[in-house]
């Protein structure tokens, strides 16, 4: 006996007519193009979302965005208030100034990143190539609020409590009259130890090791208790680093990596001089058109100023800081660091800039102000060759960043000037371009 579909029997049945093969061939033709169709339909069943989504017609606006930006997004929804030909002209503007080598400028609207481009050179001279949204520049003290956003983090995890003395975490800080097991992770994330301002920089600068540095802050005077007065530090402040190396049992820069630059898709952050200088497109530090080496002091206190990024990831950054990455960064987690803690003030001559943004205070890692009747929040920073800063309305889910290879004041007017857009103000020359 045969099996049904033996191939060796190919007599017909006598009850059966044979099939002509024309007929066998129109068959065979119409169950091909059913497989075909079939095919085609799960194609595009699959794919046909994605085919939409790259054909659509561009949203409102999107004629506005920087091309750096035209693969990563644009406001989703509100209006869209920065005048961005004027932004861009000012920009150009700026850049041919002596005193700006390269500068790079991201702005939010509505949440989302709306521009990021760069200006001007990374060096200057022959060497020097244009600057882009993907240059890499240094934060400077911009990087304080990375480090409070992390204890944060970690105190939401039970890692730690931000009421901790800081003696626990970071042993190294010795204070005067034992101050050190009074004052808390708060205190010192909010600048409030009560020691003198930037105490022992220059020996950072001079070399010296942050933590025995911090081993002899014991010995200068109290100017008051922790968390009665504001008093801006860099090397206390790192102690911060130490904190979160003990808590994480992790180096900080795995810890930040790990916990914000990796979650946050920030590819190019890091917290090293040798993060800054791998980078296949990184910008040189400037003393007016001079270049200058890369000094590594502050990177020796990377909570205080060592990290280092593009401006695109200065923009996810700010972005996840207006809640707009909650898997990441929770909304109690950015109230606890952005509420005011205490009251700051200059003993310096301001501007007319510094003088606008009222009722100064200090976070957790960040500046408070008002500005035009509104909260906004932000930071700046300065180290050999490079400046920083970012505001931003965290209501309005909208602001600025900016980072630059030079020591020049001009860009900071910037700030001020994306922020008269945003409320509708009149024009000011705050980049003072045209006097």
């Amino acid at each position: 006996m045969k099996l049904p579909d033996d191939k060796t029997d190919d007599v017909t049945a006598p009850s059966e007519k044979p099939v002509p093969t024309v007929i066998q061939i129109e068959r065979g033709l119409v169950v091909a193009a059913v497989v075909i169709v079939a095919v085609l339909i799960a194609f595009v069943a699959a794919g046909g979302l994605y085919l939409r989504r790259v054909q659509e017609a561009p949203k409102p606006g999107a004629e506005r965005l920087s091309v750096d930006l035209s693969r990563i997004g644009i406001s989703k929804s509100g209006p869209l208030r920065i005048d961005y030909a004027r932004l861009d002209r000012r920009m150009r503007q700026l850049a041919a100034e002596r005193s700006v080598v390269g500068v790079a400028i991201v702005t939010i609207e509505n949440g989302q990143i709306s521009f990021a481009k760069g200006y001007g050179v990374t060096t200057d001279g022959e060497a020097g190539q244009p600057v882009d949204a993907h240059t890499v520049f240094r934060w400077a003290s911009v990087s304080k609020g990375v480090a409070a956003t992390l204890l944060a983090k970690m105190a939401e995890e039970k890692k730690l409590s931000l009421h901790d003395p800081v003696s626990r975490w970071a042993p190294s800080l010795k204070l005067p009259e034992d101050a050190q097991n009074v004052a808390t992770i708060d205190n010192l994330l909010s600048q409030s130890l009560g020691i003198w301002k930037n105490a022992y920089d220059q020996d950072l600068e001079d070399g010296r090791d942050p933590k025995e540095i911090r081993g002899r802050l014991n010995q200068i005077p109290l100017l008051c208790p922790p968390g009665k007065c504001y008093s801006y530090q860099n090397i206390a402040y790192d102690a911060a680093s130490e904190a979160a190396e003990h808590a994480g049992h992790a180096s900080y820069a795995a810890l930040t990596r790990q916990e914000l630059f990796g979650p946050l898709g920030m590819q190019s952050a890091t917290t090293t001089r040798e993060g800054l200088m791998s980078s296949p497109n990184w910008a040189r530090p400037h003393s007016g058109r001079r270049e200058l080496e890369v000094a590594d002091a502050y990177y020796r206190t990377p909570a205080a100023g060592g990290v280092n990024s593009s401006i695109i990831d200065l923009g996810l950054w700010m972005r996840a800081q207006m809640g707009q990455a909650p898997l990441v960064l929770s909304k109690r987690l950015l109230r606890e660091i952005h509420s005011p803690r205490i009251r700051t003030f200059s003993i310096h001559r301001q501007r007319e800039l510094d003088q606008s943004l009222k009722e100064a205070s200090y976070g957790l890692g960040w500046r408070i102000w008002h500005y035009q009747g509104r909260q906004v929040i932000g930071h700046r920073g300065a180290v050999d060759g490079y400046r920083s800063l970012i505001l931003f309305d965290p209501l309005l889910k909208a602001g600025v960043g900016m980072l630059w290879n030079s020591q020049a004041v001009e860009p900071t007017g910037m700030q001020l000037e994306v922020f008269d857009m945003l409320y509708n103000l009149p024009f000011k020359d705050w980049l003072e371009l045209e006097k």
